[in-house]
């Protein structure tokens, strides 16, 4: 047994790589191995002799196992140092101009209207995405019977059975946000509220996430007429075109009254959209007179504020702006797509400057 032991814990110490490793664990300890053959000659010994010797060869067996697992791990070891050292990378090295990265059209466009709104002394103002039901529905005037806070629509969160608590969902706007705004600040107020919003939705101008952002002026003499110098100064600027002539059609929201959908006047002409020009129109938003009831449930009296809201697709912007023909690209990571379509990181948009490049 001495020469067994010296013999194979001698191979193990020598061997360099894993298939020899498994090799020397097969002649040892493999069905046909030594060990293995001599613990089959025990059935042959006395009593006595098999007690004595049969100790010895499980003692011998779990000492051989463990070096062969030892050097196992150092031999994965060694080859884990060798591969790293071949695979260096100094991190340290300046960004190569071929992998820069660029920013995505949503984002940039986010950018440029945020900067647009700030240039009109608009605020931005930011609230959670998973909304409860009073924020999202109730606070907005929206009846328990609208086809908005139905399954089909709006995705509800998973809520156990006996849960009795107010339900929650995926926010399906940024109104939420403007509720928030008036509890938190009251009146006057001016903000917009861009961010992700959720709707069971999809199709190649619809996703089930989108982005859009939302805005809110609250004073005492604010009308439907300073809503729409608002909405022309931002298409001229957005679309930088040095006039726009908009279009207002009565409509309904529940949380505006009046309501209306704005058009923009545009030219399809060879197939290549021009805003300010032209005989097409295109909707583009909806608009409206701040609901008395939203106002109440924001804790600002409606008999001395008054105020207008108006909500505008963003990724639909990008998509006019910007010549994208599918809303299902901006979420599909294609490197190649955001190439094409992305912004430089250094490139900040401002009114002033520039918005695009």
């Amino acid at each position: 047994m001495q020469e067994l032991r010296d013999k194979y814990l001698k191979a193990v110490a020598d061997v360099s790589d894993e298939a020899a490793l498994e090799e020397i664990r097969l002649a040892a300890l493999g069905k046909k191995g030594e060990i293995s053959l001599k613990m089959r000659e025990l059935g042959k010994m006395t009593p006595e002799e098999r007690q004595t010797t049969g100790k010895a060869l499980n003692v011998l067996k779990d000492e051989i196992d463990a070096a062969l697992r030892a050097k196992k791990v150092a031999l994965a070891d060694a080859a884990l140092d060798a591969r790293l050292k071949e695979e260096w990378l100094d991190v340290t090295l300046p960004g190569r101009p071929r992998r820069q990265g660029t920013i995505h059209p949503v984002s940039q466009v986010m950018d440029e209207v945020t900067a647009i709104f700030a240039d009109m002394g608009f605020a931005v103002a930011e609230g959670p995405q998973i909304e409860d039901d009073w924020h999202n529905f109730d606070a907005l005037n929206i009846a328990p019977e609208h086809p908005a806070r139905q399954e089909h629509d709006t995705f509800f969160m998973h809520r156990d059975e006996g849960d009795d608590r107010p339900p929650h969902v995926l926010r399906t706007h940024t109104s939420p946000v403007q509720i928030r705004a008036m509890l938190e600040q009251g009146a006057p107020i001016r903000v917009i509220a861009p961010g992700r919003v959720y709707r069971m939705d999809m199709d190649q101008t619809h996703t089930p996430m989108f982005h859009q952002v939302e805005g809110l002026a609250i004073g005492k003499d604010i009308s439907m007429a300073n809503l729409k110098w608002v909405l022309e100064e931002f298409c001229k600027s957005f679309f930088e075109v040095d006039g726009v002539e908009l279009r207002f059609r009565a409509s309904h929201f529940p949380f505006t009254e009046p309501s209306a959908e704005v058009d923009i006047r545009c030219s399809w002409e060879g197939g290549s959209l021009k805003i300010g020009e032209g005989d097409d129109w295109m909707e583009i938003l909806g608009s409206g007179m701040v609901h008395p009831k939203v106002l109440q449930s924001a804790g600002i009296d409606p008999s001395e504020w008054q105020g207008f809201a108006f909500g505008i697709g963003i990724d639909r912007l990008a998509m006019l702006k910007y010549g994208i023909p599918d809303l299902r690209a901006f979420f599909e990571s294609d490197l190649r797509w955001l190439k094409h379509y992305g912004f430089s990181a250094l490139d900040l948009p401002t009114v002033a400057g520039g918005l695009s490049r």
